[in-house]
């Protein structure tokens, strides 16, 4: 079974900008390994709360204006 995990900071993505991503994904794995695969595929997306994540030994904050509108 494909398994894919994305992680992305919560609201930078709105739920339509989540559904392609679901299905673009796996249509990139079904190239891979078949039409076989696409029952099977899993895409689990997760949103990281502000704070919880760093880059470079700096705390990440999501700024408003990068939020997802329909969020």
């Amino acid at each position: 079974m494909p398994f894919v995990n994305i992680k992305t900071p919560e609201a930078a993505l709105s739920k339509v900008q989540k559904e392609e991503i679901v299905h673009k994904v796996t249509n990139l794995l079904v190239e891979y390994f078949s039409e076989a695969a696409r029952p099977h595929t899993m895409v689990l997306i997760e949103e990281v709360k502000d704070g919880g994540y760093a880059r470079a030994d700096q705390v990440f904050i999501l700024p408003d204006e990068y939020r997802a509108k329909d969020a």
